[in-house]
């Protein structure tokens, strides 16, 4: 915490940290001061002019979302002059408004709504304007009807900060209009379709494109929970109504770095009722797949399983809940009496690379990426994009490159290291130790014949001069890049699926086949847990595939069981940043499908054995166990051949189902060609 700041708020007592604005201030007081424009977290502009307070000896009103707390201060926020002013801005606003409050999607959350019942404020007392310009309607995530817009800029500036720089204004005064570059619809614009815009609008000007109709924000039941369908596992808001998801925002406060979510997150729920969603168990006859019932399929499954014991093998997606795993992993070593189990963690990790490290990216003043390339466009951890860019438009955070490849977020680098990894990583290491920076002596002594380039000494000051860095390292990279941690702070590896630390901290690693070798063996039964991303058949005499939707695997299997999607399951995961997180339930399961914890338990039970429900204790019990921590001499893991673009896609299929996202993808196909 820093400096800390004495003054007085409407007559308050109130201490603050050094360099909140006045509005922050308020608020740790308890007293909202009406804005519009102000984002919390970002630079206070002034656009609306009506954030403005009395500040005891001054001689005008000023701007509280850019005045800064100074120590003795004096605030008054609701002055008569004040409300005069504020009135005005209403008043003035509502001139140039729709007003269709009864009808409007966003009533009862709408700023402006609620600031002119406060001013009591029914009709405009100005000449109503009209500009009349065009809605755009063209995708089928956002719509954009600038007669709405109230010149907040709070799109734009959300838009630049995250780096997608979609939106810019064109024009002057109040005929301004947000626009995309020659003023394109959004997807012939760059536009990743990520929503934020969407949240940050305080008004109807930007919308879910089919909201409309599907009830009002009162009428909605929210859900926080967790999307699973990339290694962000990002924080989510789900609404519902009538036992349907309408809309999933970002579950982030504000404020936060990490508001944020990806098309995917935020429109895939429609998935939920795809033409793929299975509803009932099905097995395979004379050659095709026919509906069956639980206990006709669980039967099936439990004869082979026990005809196969250690013959057997279970492959599972690490986008699978906590509580999953555990049972996943009793199943498969108590009852069916098998060492060939794992995850999809192995295709890019080891085990302990997944479970080492801890970061706090709120406090980071630099980034180090080494060998991982977050990227929102093609939405391989868009969420991670997003972030850094942020801290680093806003927050003056530093960002340092370690690639030996090009990757897209280099563009937003203070400095980028080209070439290969751990060489690039070891003369980091030796610049930091030649600047008299301590380090262990095993370290010390394994450098001694490393001679650091000129960009190697330039990040050494970066590195030395930040105080809370944060290294972020793709898993196979992990291990070298964790040395640097040895001397400030700690490294992160970032798998690509949501609970890949998770699912490794429950125990679910294979003390027989890993993944690789289940599908490169004969094996006689093989069964395939969640979005794994494989399409072909194993070599198998017995195929069992369970999941959500109907996938190319599942077309292939002998035996498809109906799993619930994240919207319809409750657990826990731990995401990459070592925090455990909370999976709710949205919606009731659809059809007869079942979670698959539930799924484990009734199998043992079909094979004569008996699984328990995990409780939390067992997964905080899991969660004690630790990576060990030692130094390794510089070295890459190993080079795994993966497409992360391709596994992002493969583990996200379910999702990309839906229709609105098909089209997407249609469409950036398209426009890429």
């Amino acid at each position: 915490m820093g400096n800390m700041v004495s003054l007085k708020i409407d007559g308050k007592d109130v201490k603050v940290e050094e360099g909140l604005n006045l509005i922050e201030a308020a608020a740790t007081a308890g007293v909202h001061i009406p804005n519009l424009c102000y984002i919390k977290g970002m630079k206070g502009i002034g656009a609306c002019r009506l954030c403005v307070v009395e500040v005891e000896g001054g001689k005008a009103p000023v701007i509280a979302c850019n005045t800064k707390v100074k120590e003795g201060m004096s605030v008054v926020t609701n002055t008569e002059k004040v409300k005069e002013i504020r009135k005005f801005v209403i008043d003035l606003i509502l001139s140039m408004h729709p007003l269709d409050c009864m009808t409007c999607t966003k009533a009862g959350v709408c700023n402006l709504q609620q600031y002119a019942y406060d001013f009591e404020i029914k009709e405009s007392s100005f000449t109503r304007k009209k500009f009349g310009y065009p809605t755009d309607e063209s995708n089928p995530f956002i719509k954009r009807d600038p007669e709405y817009c109230v010149l907040c800029s709070r799109c734009v500036r959300v838009c630049k900060a995250q780096g997608t720089n979609v939106l810019e204004f064109s024009g002057r005064g109040v005929g301004a209009k947000v626009v995309t570059a020659q003023d394109k619809p959004l997807q012939e614009s760059g536009c990743t379709f990520c929503g934020s815009c969407v949240d940050a609008c305080p008004v109807n000007a930007l919308l879910e494109a089919d909201r409309w109709r599907k009830g009002r924000e009162w009428e909605y039941d929210k859900v926080a929970s967790v999307c699973l369908s990339c290694g962000n596992g990002c924080s989510i808001s789900v609404s519902t109504k009538d036992g349907e998801v309408v809309k999933i925002n970002s579950g982030v406060s504000d404020g936060a770095a990490e508001k944020y979510i990806c098309a995917i997150g935020r429109y895939g729920f429609d998935s939920l009722n795809s033409e793929t969603r299975l509803k009932t168990p099905l097995k395979r006859v004379s050659g095709e797949l026919k509906e069956t019932t639980w206990a006709d399929a669980l039967a099936i499954v439990a004869d082979k399983l026990k005809g196969a014991r250690n013959e057997a093998a279970f492959i599972t997606s690490a986008n699978i809940l906590n509580e999953d795993a555990i049972l996943l992993k009793k199943l498969a070593a108590d009852v069916v009496k098998t060492k060939n189990y794992d995850s999809s963690v192995t295709l890019y990790s080891d085990y302990d690379a997944v479970k080492s490290g801890t970061a706090n990216l709120e406090k980071a003043d630099l980034f180090v990426l080494v060998g991982t390339a977050p990227d929102q466009w093609s939405r391989v951890l868009p969420a991670l994009d997003a972030v850094i860019r942020k801290k680093v438009n806003e927050s003056g955070a530093k960002l340092l490159v370690i690639s030996s490849g090009e990757p897209r977020i280099a563009s937003a680098a203070t400095l980028t290291m080209r070439g290969d990894e751990v060489k690039s990583l070891e003369q980091l290491a030796q610049a930091v130790i030649s600047k008299g920076v301590k380090a262990p002596k095993e370290m010390v002594e394994a450098l001694a014949h490393v001679d650091p380039s000129d960009a190697a000494m330039a990040a050494a000051d970066l590195f030395i001069a930040a105080k809370s860095p944060v290294i972020l390292a793709s898993p196979a990279l992990y291990k070298a890049a964790a040395n640097l941690s040895l001397i400030k702070e700690d490294a992160v590896s970032v798998p690509y699926e949501a609970n890949a630390k998770g699912v490794v901290f429950m125990g679910l690693t294979s003390e027989g086949k890993k993944f690789r070798d289940i599908l490169g063996s004969k094996t006689k039964v093989v069964y395939a847990i969640g979005e794994i991303p494989v399409d072909k058949r194993p070599e198998t005499e017995f195929l069992v595939v369970q999941n959500s939707h109907l996938t190319d695997l599942a077309v292939k299997a002998d035996i498809v069981l109906p799993s619930t999607p994240a919207l319809e399951s409750e657990g826990t995961i731990v995401d990459y940043l070592g925090r455990l997180k909370e999976v709710r339930r949205a919606v009731e399961p659809s059809g007869e499908s079942k979670a698959h914890a539930d799924i484990f338990v009734d199998l043992a039970e079909a094979m004569g054995a008996s699984l328990k429900k995990v409780k939390d204790t067992d997964v905080k019990k899991a969660l004690k166990t630790k990576a060990k921590t030692v130094f390794s001499p510089f070295k890459r893991e190993k080079d795994l051949d993966i497409d992360t673009e391709k596994f992002t896609e493969d583990i996200n299929r379910s999702a990309i189902n839906g229709s609105r996202l098909l089209w997407l993808k249609e469409t950036e196909e398209a426009v890429s060609v």
